[in-house]
């Protein structure tokens, strides 16, 4: 079975703006698929906006080619290119009604009224708006307003649908429910989608893969799962949830067995290799949700289930300075007795569970051997 075409190949892209010190974009080249829900994410100043700026043409790539459905891009006004753009700021307009705005594009290209009649209603049926079509934006609230400028972009059929922080201007629960939204709207209209985005847990909840920028390049590209479980360097583990990360020395590294002398955390011991120089300077990278974290001298049931590890390594103790109740889990700020902090997350499974520790206490952490990851830049 051969695999299909990227609806869009971004080739050694480059974007210089003039008194700049460095680039926007540094020759970045990517392959995004159809059908794909593709996200750019990081932080403000990274590129990813650039980027879709590009790809809609809005702006021009300094060096480099791309390519939307197999046609080089170079000479293509936005207007004429296969793809709709929903900007941060929605752009509704305020004195349109509901299907006038989401009609807008279709009347400008002279589309005949019952044609337009028609597709606006499939539209907000689309996007759940239908019986709101003679309302104005004003009389709506922020998520219905974004999904007009949704409905507005889809109704255009475009091979790609281009979004600029789509979610940015919503609160925090209509945030949430949007992203299962837009992802459900994504699958069931089939069509590409490519979004910017600086927020992480919007990220990982809607995309099929993520490309991580930092400076004008792809940090790493792969799968949300990837991305956060084995992040390619410090910078997207960083970047991509909470961790803690230790600077270290490798003092083993076999093909199914490595370990690490972290002066800050202890002797970390992995159940696979690395493949970096002995002796070398690694970082691990550890989540706060992956150690066990009990009262020293107690729950042996939880250390034999943590200690796949020789003795004296993937153990440290050290003193609670700080709590965040956060309704689901319960997240710890720990001294350790190196001096250095650690951050351990544990689920609240019960009303009474966050109850069990508190500021001062004496604690232990362990961790299994497949929960660390070494980072080598």
């Amino acid at each position: 079975m051969t695999q299909p075409s990227p609806i869009i190949s971004i080739r050694n892209v480059t974007k210089r703006f003039p008194g700049a010190p460095s680039p926007a974009v540094d020759d970045v080249s990517l392959d995004i698929m159809p059908g794909e829900f593709f996200v750019l994410l990081g932080p403000s100043g990274c590129g990813k906006t650039t980027l879709l700026r590009m790809i809609a043409g809005f702006e021009i790539p300094t060096e480099g080619q791309i390519l939307i459905d197999g046609q080089d891009m170079a000479l293509v006004p936005p207007n004429k290119r296969p793809v709709n753009m929903v900007f941060q700021s929605y752009a509704v307009f305020p004195h349109m009604t509901v299907a006038q705005n989401v009609g807008y594009g279709l009347k400008i290209a002279r589309t005949p009224g019952d044609e337009i009649a028609a597709r606006v209603k499939e539209a907000l049926e689309l996007v759940k708006l239908d019986g709101l079509a003679d309302r104005r934006p004003d009389q709506l609230s922020g998520g219905q307003r974004q999904r007009v400028a949704l409905a507005r972009s889809l109704i255009m059929r475009p091979k790609v649908l281009l979004l600029d922080e789509p979610l940015s201007a919503l609160d925090a629960k209509l945030r949430a429910q949007m992203q299962f939204e837009l992802a459900d709207l994504q699958d069931e209209v089939g069509i590409t989608f490519i979004t910017v985005t600086h927020d992480q847990d919007e990220a990982l909840s809607m995309a099929g893969r993520i490309a991580v920028m930092n400076k004008g390049e792809v940090a790493q590209l792969a799968a949300p799962s990837d991305l956060y479980e084995y992040p390619a360097n410090r910078f997207v583990a960083d970047f991509v949830g909470s961790v803690n990360i230790f600077e270290g020395t490798l003092t083993l590294d076999e093909p199914d067995r490595a370990a690490v002398d972290c002066p800050g955390l202890g002797k970390v011991y992995l159940n696979h290799g690395v493949t970096g120089a002995h002796g070398s300077q690694v970082w691990v990278a550890l989540r706060p949700e992956k150690m066990y974290l009990h009262v020293p001298g107690e729950g042996k049931a939880v250390r034999a289930a943590a200690q796949d590890a020789p003795d004296g390594h993937n153990f440290a103790r050290g003193t609670i300075k700080g709590m965040s109740y956060l309704g689901d889990i319960t997240l710890y700020e720990i001294k350790l007795d190196s001096g250095a902090m650690i951050r351990v997350s544990r689920p609240n499974l019960s009303r009474h569970d966050q109850e069990d520790f508190t500021w001062d206490d004496r604690v232990s952490m362990h961790w299994r051997a497949d929960s660390p990851v070494v980072l080598l830049s």
